[in-house]
Order: C-alpha cells, then structure tokens, then sequence
C-alpha cells in the first residue's frame, strides 16, 4: 500500500474485506453495556473515520446491520459475526470503525476510556490513561 493514509482491515472469515483512504481518529475504549454485549468483550476499541474514505473492498453483501438504539447501528459480518463499524444518526458522515479488525499496522494508540461507570465488575482498568463517566 503506498498511500500514506491508507489502511485495509477484514472480519474474522475474511468475507468482508475493507479499505480506508483516509486519517483514523482518536481511538477509544468504551465500556457501555451496548459495546460490551456488541463485542462480546469488556469494552470496545473504535475510532472515527469519515464515511467517504471508507470502501468495502469484498464482501458488502455479507455486511448486515443491526439497529441496536434509535441513534445507532452495528454493522456486522453475517457470517463470522465480527462488528466492522457503528453508524450513529446524528453523525452521518462518521463511523466508527472496530479497530481490532484492521490488518493494517496502527501507528497510534488509544487515548481514553468511556463510560467507565457502566463498566463490567469483572473488570480492572490497568493503565494511566484518562476515564469518564460518559464521553468526555
């Protein structure tokens, strides 16, 4: 890949296969009950991209979506059932990819934590970085 902003990342089969033309914003870690049960995880890692540089590459008749608030939708590999991005209405021109489906190396790391309040008891925050009760 010799664009310098250029990522490619996958779902867990490979049936979806996706490529971003574009910068990966700050990442992530949220810890709301809706990430958590989307991810199956103690939180979700995602961050912003714009929706004009995000291209399914292979595969966009696998990508399902999930209305899972008024506001927002999971969008998911139908068969492997790993979450690709999150679309939220009131930012349309936004997704909010799963960073743990890029393939492509990240020069960058997560910034904060999210809804921390609402995190699973099971789970201890081992770092330094900054953690808010809602989105900061």
């Amino acid at each position: 890949m010799s664009k310098q902003n250029q990522y490619a990342g996958s779902c867990l089969c490979g049936g979806i296969r996706y490529e971003i033309q574009g910068e990966i914003g700050e990442i992530v870690q949220c810890h709301c009950q809706r990430c958590r049960k989307a991810n199956g995880t103690a939180y979700a890692t995602n961050a912003p991209i714009r929706k004009a540089d995000f291209k399914i590459v292979d595969g966009e008749h696998l990508l399902k979506k999930f209305q899972s608030t008024e506001t927002t939708q999971r969008c998911f590999c139908a068969d492997c059932g790993s979450p690709i991005i999150s679309i939220k209405t009131e930012t349309p021109e936004v997704y909010r990819l799963r960073i743990g489906t890029l393939d492509t190396p990240l020069n960058h790391t997560p910034t904060h934590h999210i809804f921390c309040t609402s995190k699973a008891e099971w789970e201890t925050i081992g770092d330094a970085l900054p953690q808010y009760d809602e989105r900061p």
